[in-house]
């Protein structure tokens, strides 16, 4: 069987989840204070996963759907494509 290749674009660069939080925070001039009350989680856990240094979890998924309006799954398809396109990329790189 031969391979078949598909025209995908694949990026060389990956967006945080975090980053589209951020952005979304701004468009409804949310602070991160303001978003961790509403969830209950805290002001350095909402930072950390601005800042990429911790993904968006099931659970915090759900705690944006109803703190912010957008479905839990919007979330965890961002995390999931970030992780996807982090392990694509770090496998370009080496190769």
């Amino acid at each position: 069987m031969a391979n078949k290749k598909t025209n995908q674009y694949i990026p060389d660069y990956i967006v945080p989840p975090g980053e589209v939080l951020k952005d979304y925070l701004e468009s409804l001039g949310m602070t991160q204070a303001e978003l961790a009350a509403r969830t209950g989680l805290t002001k350095k856990t909402i930072n950390e996963i601005i800042k990429g240094k911790s993904p968006i979890t099931h659970e915090t998924a759900l705690k944006f759907e109803r703190a912010l309006g957008r479905p839990a799954h919007f979330w965890n398809n961002l995390e999931r494509q970030f992780q996807e396109d982090r392990i694509r990329l770090a496998e370009q790189q080496r190769l």
